[in-house]
């Protein structure tokens, strides 16, 4: 466990995570704390998401445009 404690490419939280974790949970918690952890990272990237298209002006109207698009090539190679 030192060892993982003294890696000088974990932040803090990581760190104080490792700590809080030391001793093994029962399976069923775990997997409570895994289910929380991985919902908080999709609320992150929600976040993300909506504020990229905030401030990139996208809409729904866009991703519907996109949907309906033609993205293939042609199979003729330039001459």
């Amino acid at each position: 466990m030192n060892t993982a404690l003294n890696n000088p490419q974990l932040n803090e939280q990581q760190l104080d995570m490792i700590r809080l974790l030391k001793k093994p949970l029962p399976e069923e918690y775990f997997l409570q704390v895994r289910r929380l952890v991985v919902q908080l990272l999709g609320k992150q990237l929600d976040d993300t998401v909506d504020n990229w298209e905030k401030s990139n002006n996208i809409s729904e109207a866009d991703y519907d445009n996109l949907s309906k698009g033609h993205f293939r090539t042609s199979g003729k190679k330039p001459e």
